[in-house]
């Protein structure tokens, strides 16, 4: 067995914070908790995967699910961990299908009577495949405006794993919102290519320290290492990074995994298609993401102006756009 690809059955045990969710409530309890695999990509401490990762740990602590996962699953194994997942009797895979779109849409199709339900950059196929995207740029847009009013040097940085539609859109709507409140800042992008690579977010930057960046937007772990290192400013992404890094990271654009979760879950449980997108229950006006920040950090002013366009966010009297395309 490739040493990447670590079939476990490990004691789940739930630990901090879950964002906007609340217990599952199926209609009919089953007599025995639904069988639920996590196929993870990456280690389980990278941020996107830890927040799927304690969704499915806290679901697994409440009883509603058994759930059996694997971590530094790489690409060429994907697809045979899929498959093994399956053939277990697991009823609902979640996981993510950014690198074997293609093969992982193949596996589902092989396997109609298991419900996969993927972060993925596709639609939604047949019954039993099903997709969300990582939609946290609205709290991206908001910790923009707070940066574009903290910078000095008039130069603020992203450091993201790739240019895909999702990390696109994140560093977009934070560039937009710096952009909002000041037009004249300079947005620097690097991309690390990669998901998980710590040291390498680190060096992209320390890069753009070097070209005059004096705020980060980290996309991706590492990147408030480098702020940390050089005495300036950092947004986290996912995950609130600021107990971490407490005179570092003053802002983090939070994205939870459970109301997505908690759905897929609920369908598969009645037997009802997968094959469906989910990512709305992660938006902001859902309650599956929103914004943690330090108050004090960013101008008075800066602030109130925050808090006016995330209330319009919540309500849905705004939203924040949706591009995709690849910085600049």
């Amino acid at each position: 067995m490739n040493r990447d690809f670590r079939l476990s059955r490990r004691a789940v045990l739930a630990s901090g914070l879950a964002l906007g969710v609340g217990g599952l409530i199926l209609p009919a309890r089953a007599a025995a908790p639904l069988k639920v695999a996590g196929i993870h990509a990456s280690p389980v401490e990278n941020a996107w995967n830890s927040c799927l990762h304690k969704a499915l740990q806290d679901a697994a602590a409440e009883g509603a699910i058994d759930y059996t996962f694997s971590e530094g699953v790489s690409g060429t194994d994907y697809p045979r961990a899929m498959r093994e997942y399956a053939e277990a009797g697991n009823k609902l895979i979640i996981g993510e299908a950014y690198a074997v779109e293609k093969e992982a849409r193949q596996v589902a199709a092989d396997y109609p009577d298991t419900a996969f339900v993927l972060g993925s950059s596709g639609a939604a196929a047949g019954d039993n495949f099903g997709v969300f995207g990582t939609w946290n740029h609205d709290g991206a847009y908001l910790a923009g405006m707070l940066a574009g009013k903290m910078t000095k040097s008039n130069v603020v940085g992203s450091v993201g794993a790739m240019p895909i539609p999702e990390v696109n859109m994140l560093i977009n709507a934070f560039a937009a919102g710096v952009k909002a409140v000041n037009p004249e800042a300079k947005h620097l992008v690097t991309f690390i290519g990669t998901f998980f690579d710590p040291p390498k977010a680190r060096e992209a930057g320390l890069a753009q320290i070097d070209a005059g960046a004096d705020i980060l937007f980290g996309e991706r772990i590492g990147t408030a290492d480098a702020a940390k290192e050089r005495g300036i400013k950092a947004v986290g992404s996912l995950i609130d990074y600021t107990p971490r890094y407490p005179d570092t990271v003053f802002a983090n654009a939070l994205w939870g995994f459970r109301p997505i979760l908690n759905a897929a879950i609920a369908d598969a449980a009645a037997g009802k298609p997968v094959g469906k997108d989910y990512t709305a229950f992660g938006l902001m006006k859902e309650g599956g993401s929103d914004i943690a920040y330090a108050k004090g950090a960013a101008p008075t002013g800066a602030e109130a102006a925050m808090e006016e366009v995330r209330a319009k966010i919540k309500s849905g009297a705004f939203e924040v756009p949706r591009d995709t395309a690849e910085p600049k």
